[in-house]
């Protein structure tokens, strides 16, 4: 950057400073580019000013200044191939002039067919580069042929630079409140799902796994201890962790979620810690990190086996010491936050290839939890198809749906890879396709026989042909075998929802007394018959 040329036009510097603060507010990047072509009409001589960015191997004008300048101009698209001396300018990121005679050797006219300019002129092409990016170019046309004298040149350059550097703010500005409001969508729709009580599916599971599971998240939660979540992807690390939140004396104040994978690598240290005015390119004002958002709360740090490892040191340190310093300053800021983290990653692994900290490791996991996966909790079926069912119905409007007998014995005899948020997924699936209010077997496109329930519970509406020689069951044994069944599924339950006389679409009465009759007695924890 020439310094001398920044000395002998200070103009060029405050405008600069200008367009860097203008690039992180809400007028946004059109207003920059007006901002910047009006600031060139002061101190360089031109009859179109084009503004170009760079998009897919095109260069779009967006803003456009000067005697020649009209709609086709603001309108124009050039692709990037077709022109040496602009793919020079972006390659080399130097700015450079020349004349009509240099277009007859090679290099087509820009303009052409768009303009009329007049025989023999002259340009200047600069290109808008920061950082890694290449933006677009800057092209400045002359009607008479007088080459663009070089410290003109080397002004123009600086100021592509300024531009460049604006543009880039913009772009992380842009990318950072992006994230912050689908974070924020995020937050709102977990809020929303159960009707905002995420423990409620924890505290109604069946399966003995998850009921320890839940005992002991509850006493955990007394404490200020952290806690790490661990399982596969869509098992409900987060349902879990903000039932932690709301089990224990914060519960009051924020529960602040950070998913370190979803967030660039340059901007997660101010996402976490926060920043000051001025710290790097974009930071107009002081902003708090999530470490502040979440004082006196909770701070979930959801996929924490993807932070990157230059960042786990500094995470340490504000663990241990509960204090940290915004990006850019040196005062130390305290918090007092209860730390949550989740992963599907394998951590010792992690720790074997040198991508996690050890050290980090042991002072996230005081506590450990293992959510198992839903292969693993079978039973837990039919409570869990109940609430996603309510939880759907406020989303898309369709209530009053239940899965039939047959539809549990196809989701029991599936594996569920993705877990919960699969099963979500096949249950909203089915509920569009279906016209009535009953989910059966057949509304379910899931391979049958994908785990160790899938032969001991094959669908009735597709029924296996009897092998040679099997006896022919009564009706009233295919009937018991059947109620067996479900009430195995249920543990016993008969009442309610998800109970087995609300699975068989029967009156609680009527399966009770068709028990019965065919010999079926229900004791608590039921899991066998009784002759």
């Amino acid at each position: 950057m020439p310094d001398e040329l920044m000395g002998r036009h200070p103009e060029v510097t405050q405008d600069a400073r200008e367009l860097v603060e203008l690039a992180t507010t809400e007028e946004g990047v059109g207003e920059l580019l007006r901002r910047g072509l009006d600031w060139l009409t002061r101190v360089v001589p031109f009859d179109l000013a084009t503004l170009f960015l760079l998009k897919e191997g095109k260069l779009e004008a967006v803003a456009a200044r000067g005697p020649l300048a009209n709609q086709a101009v603001r309108k124009h698209s050039l692709q990037l191939s077709d022109f040496p001396s602009l793919r020079h300018a972006l390659e080399t990121r130097r700015a450079r002039a020349f004349t009509e005679e240099d277009h007859a050797h090679g290099d087509g006219d820009p303009f052409d067919g768009v303009l009329d300019l007049p025989a023999g002129h002259s340009c200047m092409v600069v290109p808008l580069c920061a950082g890694e990016r290449c933006y677009g170019v800057l092209t400045l046309d002359r009607a008479e042929c007088v080459a663009y004298a070089q410290p003109v040149v080397d002004l123009v350059e600086v100021y592509g630079q300024m531009l460049a550097t604006a543009l880039q703010g913009a772009e992380q500005r842009v990318a950072v409140e992006r994230l912050h409001r689908q974070d924020h969508e995020h937050a709102k729709l977990l809020e929303s799902q159960l009707g905002g009580d995420s423990e409620g599916i924890l505290e109604s599971s069946l399966s003995p796994v998850m009921r320890d599971l839940s005992r002991r998240a509850r006493q955990v939660a007394e404490t200020d201890t952290p806690v790490l979540i661990t399982g596969e992807t869509g098992t409900g690390k987060e349902r879990l962790a903000r039932a932690i939140h709301r089990w224990s004396a914060r519960r009051d104040h924020p529960f602040v979620s950070l998913n370190c994978a979803a967030i660039p690598a340059g901007l997660l240290e101010s996402e976490l810690f926060g920043h000051v005015k001025g710290a790097f390119t974009g930071a107009n004002r002081d902003r708090a990190g999530r470490f502040q958002m979440a004082n006196g709360g909770t701070l979930l740090l959801d996929e924490i086996g993807e932070l990157p490892v230059e960042l786990q040191a500094k995470l340490l340190r504000a663990l241990q010491e509960k204090s940290f310093e915004p990006v850019g300053s040196d005062k130390t800021v305290k918090a007092d936050v209860r730390i949550l983290a989740a992963t599907h990653v394998d951590l010792h692994q992690a720790i074997a290839q040198k991508r996690f900290r050890e050290d980090l490791f042991y002072r996230l996991s005081v506590f450990p939890l293992r959510l198992p996966p839903l292969r693993e909790r079978r039973e837990d079926l039919p409570q869990l198809t109940v609430f996603l069912l309510e939880e759907q119905a406020r989303r898309i409007g369709r209530r009053g749906m239940r899965v039939t007998a047959s539809g549990l014995s196809r989701l029991a005899a599936y594996d569920w890879p993705g877990n919960l948020r699969e099963l979500a997924n096949a249950l909203e699936r089915a509920t569009i396709l279906t016209q009535g209010q009953e989910l059966s077997a057949n509304a379910f496109d899931l391979p049958v026989g994908g785990g160790p329930m899938g032969a001991r519970m094959a669908s009735v509406e597709a029924p296996a042909a009897l092998p040679a020689g099997a006896p022919v069951l009564t009706l009233a044994a295919v009937q018991r075998e059947h109620i067996l069944r479900v009430l195995t599924l249920t543990r016993g339950r008969v009442y309610g929802e998800g109970g087995a006389a609300a699975l068989l679409g029967l009156k609680p009465s009527t399966l009770q007394s068709r028990m019965k009759k065919l010999g079926i007695a229900r004791l608590e924890g039921f899991t066998a018959e009784e002759a």
